[in-house]
């Protein structure tokens, strides 16, 4: 239940003004605010200048109407920045502190240098080494403390004294861990 049906709201605010309250009406999913969902909204507005915070809310209508909200991120198409206002906490009558409208500040970029790029490189690795955890791959793990093997076999059977070959002979996908 940590999603909602209630018309959810937001107002943003950089140095050059605020946007004024507006309502996020159309996601780019079927339907919007499921718990562990991430929805995509399109707001018009002029050129704010660099964020520095938010007010995200909602009317508090409709049945299920509390929300359990993790984080904003704003994409600025102008400057191709991302701002990420981090919430991780309930919009809700009768959950936390009662509040249905929330106040965030700007995730200082100095909190995290170099994020972006850190979640590049993270995808990236992501992308070049996902295919050793698919379906049917045995993985192998090196010990260098015990100088033994622990094999991962797809049937989530665990061996601690795995061979550097299955039984089939195919070579497993060893990784050194200390």
């Amino acid at each position: 239940n940590a999603g909602t049906e209630a018309d959810v709201f937001i107002c943003i605010y950089g140095e050059r003004g605020d946007t004024g309250s507006r309502q996020l009406l159309r996601s780019q999913k079927p339907q919007k605010f499921l718990k562990g969902q991430m929805d995509t909204f399109a707001v018009e507005a002029v050129h704010l200048g660099h964020l520095g915070k938010i007010v995200i809310g909602h009317n508090g209508l409709g049945s299920g109407n509390g929300w359990f909200l993790d984080k904003v991120v704003i994409k600025d198409p102008v400057t191709d920045l991302d701002y990420t206002f981090l919430c991780h906490r309930w919009l809700d009558q009768g959950q936390d502190d009662g509040n249905i409208a929330r106040e965030l500040t700007v995730t200082d970029a100095s909190t995290f240098p170099g994020r972006q790029e850190l979640e590049l490189k993270r995808e990236e690795a992501w992308a070049a080494e996902k295919w050793k955890f698919q379906e049917g791959n045995t993985l192998q793990f090196y010990n260098k403390l015990t100088r033994g093997f622990i094999c991962l076999s797809p049937d989530s059977r665990v061996d601690a004294l795995g061979d550097k070959k299955d039984k089939y002979g195919k070579v497993c996908f060893t990784w050194m861990y200390e």
